[in-house]
């Protein structure tokens, strides 16, 4: 191996334990420092980079499985106690916009988050490290981590600083517009029950997949979307139901 593939070698390391400048600022731009780095690795380790060279490395994805949930409870947690006459509709609303993956990939590019994302060099070519998914798929996976090293403190702190002290400002934010949560409220107020996502099909390689996702209140079809990520794809597909159900709101 030359001098330019050893060089490639030593930063495509996951498990590296040697200090690195750049996680270092990482984690003063997030405002947490974590104990087990291993922990760090993985959060910013995305499965295109885990499978490249089939290195069988672990990807952040049960990262983000974590974070979406944690993320999920800790903004739930805040809006109810900050907001104690407001109807559950309106603390729906709410959480959707500071947790939709527009947000999350909005506060990842401010943060700088993208550029500590490992990605494989096909990927990071074709603009992986500026696509939306991927972002805000990494942002989920970092309070996953921080939970996991620090507990629910940590990552309510962490939470709290990146997202929810910016509140006004994401939810008056019309560029912001989350589908998902529109149409959950509309449907909810006609009481037509909630409308439920599947995904139809899925198109490409693992790390370039593309989701197809179908729409439905009740039985019946109202909406498809596609995108590079499921959320992506649900986004799509609810501003096409609402369209149809409600096109004032369009």
């Amino acid at each position: 191996m030359g001098f330019f593939g050893r060089i490639r070698a030593y930063f495509r390391s996951v498990e590296s334990a040697e200090y690195n400048p750049d996680l270092d600022e990482f984690q003063i731009l997030i405002g947490y420092r974590f104990v087990k780095e291993n922990l760090l690795h993985l959060c910013l380790s995305h499965r295109s980079f885990s499978h490249q060279d089939n290195r069988g490395q672990k990807s952040n994805e049960r990262l983000e499985f974590l974070g979406d949930s944690v993320l999920g409870l800790v903004i739930a947690e805040l809006l109810y106690r900050d907001h104690p006459e407001a109807r559950e509709g309106e603390l729906t609303k709410k959480k959707a916009l500071l947790v939709n993956e527009t947000t999350l990939a909005s506060i990842g590019r401010k943060i700088r988050l993208n550029n500590f994302i490992r990605l494989s060099e096909e990927e990071d070519r074709s603009g992986g490290r500026q696509r939306p998914s991927i972002i805000a798929d990494a942002f989920e996976s970092v309070i996953g981590a921080v939970f996991l090293d620090g507990g629910v403190d940590a990552a309510r702190d962490v939470v709290f600083r990146l997202i929810y002290a910016h509140k006004r400002d994401i939810i008056t934010d019309e560029s912001q517009r989350n589908f998902k949560g529109e149409l959950l409220e509309y449907i909810q107020s006609r009481g037509d029950g909630m409308p439920h996502y599947t995904v139809a099909s899925e198109e490409g390689p693992d790390h370039r997949k593309v989701f197809n996702v179908e729409v439905y209140i009740g039985s019946e079809k109202y909406g498809v979307g596609s995108g590079y990520s499921k959320k992506e794809a649900e986004q799509k597909a609810a501003a096409e139901a609402l369209n149809k159900i409600n096109p004032s709101a369009s």
